[in-house]
């Protein structure tokens, strides 16, 4: 019997070309989407898709990193003392952290805490924290020095590694305010450095936990397949389109998003 693709698959492929967009245009934020896509439209455990979202965000942040590298708007340098703190905290947190998690955490009446809704429920939390740093402009206020601003980059790299090691985020949210409030990096440098950071973060996590789980390939490929594409189509479009600008309606719509999550994970 030949396979068919339901509706939801549909909205859910579609969705990958988003999220890949979103990377393009605004080196973040998209990434975010990747879990609930995959448990809601492709319907994979909240616990596997984490794994999934660390190769699909890698690959497609891998590929719409190479135009800004090739228009020197990447920062290698300081992708690297952002990257390796992140990369450090990540390993820790997919090698020793997350498999401690027990697949049922509490029970209350009726009510039971599996890790995947653990899961979820922090990735909801994780969403309506992106989404304000989404709708708030960038502060313009002046830490004391240069060298102090590296030190709090860093540590913020140490904090997105643990987040993007437990539920699968690239934590493009935190890094592009990073880089640009406390590094004082142009908009664009910013999108491309991000893009370095999250691939690096992304693909690591990845491959340092990738015999816990039973891997579907084709199904994999082909969402980071369609995802590439999209991120390909979203640097093309910033060439054109300020990313900043959409920022914010984006940052709306993972605020309903994250709420949304929230209600149907712990209340209904």
């Amino acid at each position: 019997m030949p396979y068919t693709i339901s509706k939801m698959e549909i909205i859910g492929y579609v969705s990958a070309v988003l999220i890949g967009i979103s990377l393009g245009l605004i080196g973040g934020g998209g990434s975010i989407l990747t879990v609930p896509v995959l448990v809601y439209f492709f319907g994979i455990d909240a616990f596997l898709a984490t794994e999934y979202s660390l190769f699909i965000v890698g690959i497609s942040s891998a590929a719409g990193s190479v135009a800004y590298l090739k228009n020197g708007q990447a920062d290698l340098k300081t992708a690297l003392v952002f990257g390796v703190p992140s990369i450090v905290s990540i390993f820790l947190t997919r090698v020793y952290i997350v498999p401690l998690i027990p697949p049922e955490l509490l029970k209350i009446g009726n009510f039971t805490l599996t890790r995947s809704i653990f899961l979820l429920l922090i990735f909801a939390l994780l969403m309506i924290v992106a989404s304000y740093k989404m709708i708030r402009k960038v502060g313009e206020e002046r830490l004391k020095s240069r060298r102090e601003n590296t030190f709090l980059a860093a540590g913020e790299g140490i904090l997105v590694g643990a987040l993007t090691g437990l539920v699968g985020a690239g934590g493009g949210f935190m890094i592009i305010p990073a880089l640009v409030g406390l590094l004082k990096m142009p908009m664009k440098r910013a999108v491309g450095t991000s893009l370095v950071i999250i691939s690096l973060n992304s693909l690591i996590g990845f491959l340092s936990s990738v015999g816990q789980t039973a891997i579907k390939w084709p199904f994999l490929i082909s969402v980071a397949a369609i995802a590439v594409g999209g991120i390909i189509v979203g640097s093309h479009l910033s060439k054109k389109i300020d990313g900043r600008k959409l920022k914010p309606a984006f940052g709306w719509f993972i605020l309903v998003m994250g709420i949304s999550i929230i209600l149907k994970e712990a209340f209904l």
